[in-house]
């Protein structure tokens, strides 16, 4: 597969900032070998975040962002800290560009620490050490790598990319829906119904995704659907290890589906496998404190054809304002569409996010978590409000406290 192969989503993404003249569109070019960024002597000429591909070893394929140049007057304003919290929650690493021939500025120590408090490995890049006799020295509590770098003169180019490329841990450890959870030889009973919303003659993605996991952890499938069930278990002759079903036919499933045996969702096992499940089984419990004239935000992350009685759009709010008990307002968005500003939301129901990509749904996440609003998914709110989401996170013993505390 050539480097151009490799999808965007899946390349580590580092994010260049910098104040608006410390030259940080000339060393993303220099980075790149390429003139790409708009350089002049006009400052703050990027307005909005650049997006490029390209190869940093050893790091591999790689997207760098070059974001709008902060002004270093004053502090940060709340639109800028939003947009470069916006950028991180797309960057596995940062790169701060400062000015060699001075000390670093309020607004550089400002984003220092939106670094830290995001966790986002960076180093320094003191730009235009050309100019500097010595470069500026950095303030003790500063402890991250520091690279001296002259963009004018292509110089510490190559040490900054391989410093870049050590500061983010490329760990291959294959993330599994739900093969770590079992033995070989277990039986796994899927109930999927033929969705109406899928193509013809199609599961939906994270059925196949579930089947291909459970085969390679050597278990069985028996997929069925939700009528089919209750026979299908009389049947076999050794108890499931597992039945997951989906979540619109959870009452069915779990009245179907005896006590002893272990009952989950796909989209609960989707939201693990995309690091989100804590978070939203925290966030269905939001429902809890609905008021009057509220607004919840249902986002879904693909554009198919809406069925009359669609999930996101008639059969979520009606439950949802049934279980809230109040007149409350929602709103939708699809496909691409995601608000910069959820600060107006009491709650977030996003989809499993099946369309997207991990990256996309972290970064939803991470924007719901920066501006307080709980965020949740289809499935878990759903087995939330029809109260089965206790025993759906039976195989997760941790997040049962969390539902009770």
């Amino acid at each position: 597969m050539g480097m151009n192969d490799t999808p965007s989503s899946e390349r580590v993404h580092i994010g260049f900032f910098g104040c608006r003249n410390a030259g940080k569109s000339s060393l993303v070019n220099a980075v790149l070998g390429q003139d790409l960024s708009l350089v002049s002597e006009v400052k703050g000429t990027t307005t909005d975040p650049v997006y490029k591909t390209m190869e940093i070893l050893p790091m591999g394929p790689v997207v760098i962002i070059d974001t709008p140049g902060i002004d270093d007057t004053g502090a940060l304003g709340e639109k800028r800290v939003l947009k470069a919290r916006q950028v991180l929650n797309r960057s596995d690493a940062a790169v701060l560009v400062t000015d060699a021939t001075r000390p670093l500025n309020p607004v550089e120590m400002e984003l220092i620490t939106l670094f830290r408090a995001k966790e986002i490995p960076f180093l320094i890049a003191q730009n235009k050490a050309d100019l500097a006799d010595s470069p500026s020295p950095m303030p003790s509590s500063v402890t991250e790598p520091v690279c001296l770098t002259s963009a004018l003169r292509k110089e510490g180019i190559w040490q900054l990319k391989e410093t870049i490329a050590h500061l983010v841990k490329t760990g291959d450890e294959k993330l599994r829906i739900v093969g770590d959870l079992l033995s070989p030889g277990d039986i796994v009973v899927l109930v999927v119904p033929i969705d109406k919303a899928a193509p013809k003659g199609r599961l939906i993605l994270p059925q196949q995704q579930t089947i291909r996991d459970v085969l390679e952890a050597d278990g069985t499938c028996v997929v069925v659907k939700e009528y089919e069930l209750r026979e299908t278990l009389e049947q076999l002759r050794k108890k499931p290890a597992l039945v997951i079903t989906d979540s619109q036919v959870f009452a069915k499933v779990s009245a179907d589906t005896p006590e002893e045996v272990p009952l989950t969702s796909f989209s609960i096992l989707m939201a693990r496998y995309n690091g989100f499940l804590d978070t939203a089984v925290r966030g269905a419990a939001a429902a809890e404190r609905l008021k009057e004239g509220d607004k919840v935000l249902i986002s879904e992350g693909c554009t198919h054809h809406r069925q009359c009685d669609d999930i996101g759009t008639v059969k979520i709010p009606r439950w949802l304002r049934n279980y809230a008990g109040v007149p409350i307002e929602i709103e939708s968005t699809s496909g691409r569409d995601f608000p910069e500003d959820l600060s107006g939301y009491s709650m977030i129901i996003h989809c499993g996010g099946c369309m997207l990509t991990e990256r996309e749904m972290r970064y939803r996440m991470k924007c719901a978590q920066d501006q307080g609003i709980p965020f949740t998914n289809y499935g878990v709110m759903i087995a939330y409000m029809q109260g089965i989401l206790k025993r759906s996170l039976g195989i997760f013993p941790y997040l049962l406290d969390e539902l009770n505390g």
